[in-house]
Formats: structure tokens, sequence, C-alpha cells
């Protein structure tokens, strides 16, 4: 897949071989790393699977030389991020179609 190709890492979590979670980290081939695309089966929600995928890709895009991870998400998800140990930041947004 192209997007997964321009992917600085990937995580997944699995339950009985079961694919549960999947976050992305896209990257701007210098500083800057993006977290994309967690989500997490409905089954499986509200049971520390999300906080374990993005903790595990904070880790992976440390260790591979990211200097920063940026996240764009929903309102009713800024406690799950901040307790993730993102803050807050003010950023604009263009939409292009």
């Amino acid at each position: 897949m192209r997007v997964l190709a321009r992917s600085l890492c990937w995580v997944t979590a699995h339950r009985e071989g079961r694919l549960i979670g999947f976050v992305n980290v896209a990257w701007d081939g210098g500083l800057h790393a993006f977290l994309l695309d967690t989500a997490v089966h409905p089954d499986c929600a509200r049971q520390g699977v999300g906080t374990a995928l993005v903790e595990h890709a904070v880790r992976e895009s440390a260790r591979l030389g990211a200097g920063w991870l940026h996240v764009d998400h929903e309102p009713h998800l800024e406690g799950f991020y901040s307790r993730c140990g993102f803050s807050g930041t003010r950023a604009g947004l263009l939409r292009l179609r």
C-alpha cells in the first residue's frame, strides 16, 4: 500500500489471532512524524488497546529518529491523547477537496 510505504512505522494489536487495533505513523523524512488512523475494534474498546498502540508508536518513533510526533484528533478524543502524553497546540487546516 502506498500510504504504508511512506510510514515511519505502524503498530498492530492482535487477540486470539485476530486484528483488533492499528495505528500508522507517517513521516516527513525529517524530524516530524504524524500519528494517523488510530483504530480499535469496538468489541475491544476501553480495554487499554488504544493506549498500548499509541505508547508503542511513540517509543518506535523516537527510536527511529523522529523528534516530534503530531496528532490531529476530534475534540472528544482530547482526554485520550492527553493521557498518552500529547499536549494541545494550535494548527492550521486547509480543505483541499
